[in-house]
This record gives C-alpha cells, structure tokens and sequence, in this order.
C-alpha cells in the first residue's frame, strides 16, 4: 500500500517522537513513549480526508515535540 504525502509526515513525526524519547533518561523514557503513542491513538479516529484537521494535528505535534524534546523536559505524564 502506497502512503500519501500526509501519510508519510505522520509517520515520520511518530518516528521522531519515538527517537527523541531515547534521549531522555531510562527511567522517564517509557513515558515519553507512552505519550506519544497515546496522542496519536487517540487521534486515530480522524477521516484520511480531513486534510484541515490533519495539518492542524501535524503542527500541534510539531510543537509539541519541540518543547518536549528540550533537555530541561525530565519527565512527562
């Protein structure tokens, strides 16, 4: 199955959320996974058509990933 363009920018922003959870301590980086894993479940639901609401998601997380991925971020819950 063939990925669109915006099919494959979110795979590649859950892909670095996973890889900058790596660089959190050990004991905090479970965390880090957990929650992205859960923002991204929880957001499974939109329509694959729904280009708005998908860039919208895309930039959240953008941001997000940004404030998170700051060395002063410990832990996340």
């Amino acid at each position: 199955m063939r990925l669109s363009g915006l099919q494959k920018e979110v795979v590649a922003l859950y892909r670095h959320c996973l890889r900058e959870s790596r660089k959190k301590p050990s004991n905090t980086r479970a965390h880090f996974e957990n929650f992205a894993r859960s923002e991204f479940k929880r957001n499974e639901a939109v329509d694959r058509r729904d280009f708005a609401a998908i860039e919208f998601l895309l930039r959240k997380g953008r941001r997000q990933l940004e404030v998170y991925s700051s060395p002063g971020i410990r832990d996340v819950r």
